[in-house]
């Protein structure tokens, strides 16, 4: 979150006193558009400030589910993501906006290359996080300059439920795998927020356009989603490889396949990209060194060279433990694993984490189902109860799997 409390010293151009705030004239909101756009915000709608039912409703029920797993975070602060103006009484309107990151080739080709890593395409730039706050902060600045607003921006990380306030604001709707969709840009787009106490005239929702398809739900890998615009995060992988701590549930690792970071299968699936754009912001551009990079290399990384690695990009948040979990759930999942490939988990079953450790039994034994003796006898001194937890399910058939 972040606030404008400071009062410009300059003359606004469209409010000549605060008595005059709720006259603003109908082209005003054009005029925020207009300057979104030379921020460099593909798209601007806005929408009021209170609560929408049927969100709120949504939301108790996913937390009542337990299907938000281990995000305590969403419970805690439940009410306030409830509904705008529970996070900020003063607020009157929201305004939406929409950065485009659409790829530019098909971000389900890695997936055949199992010897190396499949990252999420919003992942492969740099922190979208940082660059549209940047964008939010300087159209605060504007709207405050302009009508001596109050005004707090927010990206992701705040209690607002983006996709159902984007999709009352007209920027799309939320598909049937809940995320949103866009009849101009597809899948691809970031969102952010600035709420202000200014009572602005709101834009008209967009209604749902996902008919009869079902091809976002037929191609999950773990079947994460129990009905139409229902997700059971405990099952879906871009969860499962970002927010889960500790391991992975047994059943679940050989469907990640090589997804080591995130999952666009439901995204690219979506018809409606046929729409879609690339994404025009230089700073937005795909980064080389992530796209399929190779898990042996991956795997090396210690916490040092993992934070050098991916400095600047949303995957340093994950942390170095958890990220090597994910290359070895990769790595055990190989087509054909040579020797090369072998040796690199063996190299983690001295790893400092347990996780790490824990994940190189999985994998290795997958790999190598005539090690599991050896791996017993080499870990039997093992501190860790993840390990021998591991250790102990060797001869079951979800090994296999």
């Amino acid at each position: 979150m972040w606030r404008v409390c400071a009062r410009r010293p300059i003359t606004p151009i469209w409010i000549s006193s605060l008595a005059q705030r709720d006259k603003l004239p109908d082209t005003f909101r054009d005029s925020i558009s207009t300057e979104a756009e030379k921020l460099g915000f593909d798209v601007c709608r806005i929408v009021s400030a209170t609560g929408d039912a049927m969100a709120e409703q949504g939301l108790r029920d996913f937390i009542a589910a337990e299907h938000h797993g281990q995000m305590q975070w969403l419970e805690d602060r439940m009410e306030e993501r409830a509904a705008p103006q529970n996070l900020w009484p003063e607020a009157q309107s929201v305004i939406m906006l929409g950065v485009n990151y659409g790829p530019d080739s098909d971000p389900l080709a890695g997936l055949q290359e199992t010897d190396k890593g499949v990252i999420s395409v919003y992942a492969q730039r740099r922190d979208y996080h940082d660059l549209i706050k940047k964008k939010l902060k300087a159209l605060a600045r504007w709207l405050v300059s302009q009508t001596d607003a109050e005004v707090k921006v927010f990206v992701d990380t705040a209690p607002v439920m983006e996709k159902p306030l984007a999709m009352r604001a007209g920027l799309g709707w939320q598909g049937k795998h809940t995320n949103l969709v866009s009849r101009d840009f597809g899948s691809w787009l970031f969102l952010g927020s600035v709420f202000t106490d200014l009572p602005l005239p709101p834009n008209e929702a967009e209604s749902d356009h996902c008919g009869a398809c079902t091809a976002c739900l037929d191609i999950c890998p773990t079947a994460a989603f129990p009905a139409p615009y229902k997700i059971d995060a405990r099952r879906c992988i871009s969860y499962l490889t970002i927010e889960h701590h500790g391991m992975v549930d047994r059943e679940l690792r050989p469907l990640m396949g090589n997804r080591i970071y995130g999952c666009d299968d439901c995204l690219a699936a979506c018809p409606w990209n046929k729409f879609a754009q690339n994404a025009k912001d230089a700073k937005l551009a795909l980064q080389a060194d992530y796209d399929r990079p190779d898990l042996i290399f991956l795997s090396r990384l210690d916490d040092a060279g993992f934070r050098d690695f991916f400095r600047g990009t949303p995957i340093k948040r994950t942390g170095r433990d958890r990220f090597i979990r994910n290359v070895l759930t990769a790595l055990g999942n190989m087509d054909a694993p040579a020797a090369a490939h072998m040796e690199a988990v063996r190299a983690r079953l001295s790893d400092a984490s347990e996780i790490v450790r824990a994940s190189a039994v999985w994998a290795l034994a997958r790999m190598q189902p005539e090690t599991i003796s050896d791996l017993r006898t080499g870990l039997a001194d093992d501190a860790s109860a993840v390990v021998h937890d591991e250790l102990s399910a060797l001869d079951t058939a979800e090994i296999s799997a």
